[in-house]
């Protein structure tokens, strides 16, 4: 058989919401007639959808194209291309730092990909992306922000779709993804952007301000994952709790998710990144009381000591969160809880830190990832004067995680004895035959798995009731039943 004319890979790293961007991107390429690999080595161009969040995301990213690179002397690859979060926010900057790049392409630059693709294996590379502020790409007030003209991966197109049939009006908009993997879920954006202005933060800066995907094309996608063998969509954001306000509707979240859940095909869906300050008692009603919509709750506390959260820009104490957290459980006793937290921030005393550790050890989270303070580029943190040393962030890092850990450790085993629904993700393999899924509770990738004891013969995809019989670390050992 003859090789493809045109072969692309797509290497994705970071966060969910990177996957979705490389999805579409996939299904651009894929409608221009490129063929679409696995295996960077098989292509004739690998293009790298990088993370620029944290310094180590940064790392990571590089070294994926410095390894891509490294195959134009041993594999088919070609050219090498970096997109994404890193290539928007630095662009000239990691051109000339990384020369091993063939081109380092912004957001703009999605659109016609396939066009910028050929140019580059035919030496005619496009000049590399020139950063700055995306929030200033769109007006300041929320209201006007849906008819602008800016480029917002993941956000689809508005055409029709060709290659499924949705149970809707003939202006739907068109569905453009195509699957990279064959997993059972997958995460489903439904807005871009933020308008916090947290100290720490530099993700609106390349990633602009906070838009809203209209409901319709959401649900377009979510009927077109459901048809794709898709069982739980993953929705995410930089802030699903400000989902419609640039719509006039803060509320649209709350009538959405019982028209997902009834999507055919899915059963079951999950919201990502909620900020306690705009957690709503109606969205908590919503989501715990829609069947299908699973108990789970990503909150993003950063921290909680009142005075350093000030410090950082956001808002909330430990009293606070712990309200909330009771209203929660109120709603629904056994919902999955995991936030992510930062320490070493600069002016963060012993007091400070002596709130955090009692803010974990009664809120009885499920996952916390912990992260050590690192000025960013651009950020407000960045110029303050008061910053800790490197060796007390490490250590206080090094605390907190030791804490957590065994934290974690204690709320797995408080799960021995319930009965969850566990989303079969794989059957296992040689070294261990029990199938292996997730619980309603627990979020792709980072927060754990259950691991299946059952004779009975499943599938990827299945939905099964089984009870906590043991842990392993945090990971759960259920009988299904």
């Amino acid at each position: 058989m003859s090789s493809p004319s045109r072969s692309v890979a797509l290497v994705t790293l970071g966060c969910a919401r990177n996957e979705v961007d490389s999805e579409e991107l996939a299904g651009r390429l894929s409608e221009e007639g490129w063929v679409l690999v696995d295996d960077a080595a098989q292509a004739d161009v690998a293009v790298i959808n990088t993370c620029g969040f944290v310094e180590q995301a940064k790392k990571d990213s590089i070294d994926a194209l410095l390894e891509a690179n490294d195959l134009k002397e041993t594999g088919r690859t070609q050219a090498v291309v970096a997109v994404g979060c890193l290539a928007e926010r630095y662009g000239e900057q990691l051109a000339a730092q990384l020369p091993e790049a063939d081109a380092v392409l912004g957001f703009d630059s999605y659109q016609d990909m396939s066009g910028h693709l050929t140019a580059i294996l035919g030496g005619h590379a496009p000049a590399s992306h020139t950063p700055g502020d995306r929030r200033k790409l769109l007006p300041l007030s929320p209201a006007e922000r849906q008819n602008g003209d800016v480029a917002l991966p993941g956000h689809g197109d508005v055409r029709r779709p060709e290659d499924v049939s949705v149970a809707s009006p003939a202006s739907s908009p068109r569905v453009i993804r195509a699957r990279l993997d064959g997993r059972p879920w997958a995460p489903l954006k439904i807005a871009s952007g933020c308008d916090r202005r947290c100290a720490f933060c530099a993700i609106p800066m390349f990633r602009g301000a906070f838009v809203s995907r209209r409901p319709s094309d959401v649900l377009a996608e979510a009927r077109w994952l459901g048809q794709h063998d898709v069982k739980e969509i993953f929705l995410v954001s930089e802030n699903s709790t400000s989902y419609g306000k640039d719509l006039g509707d803060l509320r649209l979240l709350d009538t959405m998710l019982p028209e997902l859940v009834a999507v055919e095909g899915i059963e079951r869906v999950r919201v990502s990144y909620l900020q306690p300050a705009e957690i709503r008692p109606d969205l908590l009603d919503v989501m715990t009381q829609t069947p299908g919509v699973v108990p789970y709750f990503d909150i993003s506390f950063q921290h909680a000591s009142e005075p350093l959260l000030r410090r950082m820009r956001r808002f909330g104490s430990r009293e606070s969160f712990l309200t909330l957290l009771e209203q929660v459980r109120e709603r629904s006793p056994l919902a999955g809880i995991r936030s992510n937290v930062i320490v070493g921030f600069p002016g963060e005393t012993e007091d400070d830190i002596a709130e955090l550790e009692s803010f974990l050890t009664h809120a009885r989270l499920d996952v916390v990832g912990v992260f050590g303070y690192s000025d960013e580029d651009g950020t407000e943190a960045e110029s303050y004067a008061d910053k800790l040393p490197d060796d007390e962030v490490a250590a206080r890092l090094e605390h907190i995680r030791t804490l957590v850990e065994e934290l974690n450790l204690q709320r797995a085993e408080e799960r021995v004895g319930e009965t969850l629904d566990i989303l079969v993700e794989s059957l296992g393999d040689d070294d261990d035959a029990r199938p292996v899924g997730r619980a309603g509770q627990q979020g792709p990738d980072v927060d754990g798995v259950t691991y299946l004891e059952t004779s009975a013969q499943l599938a990827v995809g299945d939905v099964v009731s089984a009870k906590v019989v043991a842990t392993e670390g945090i990971d759960l050992v259920a009988e299904a039943r």
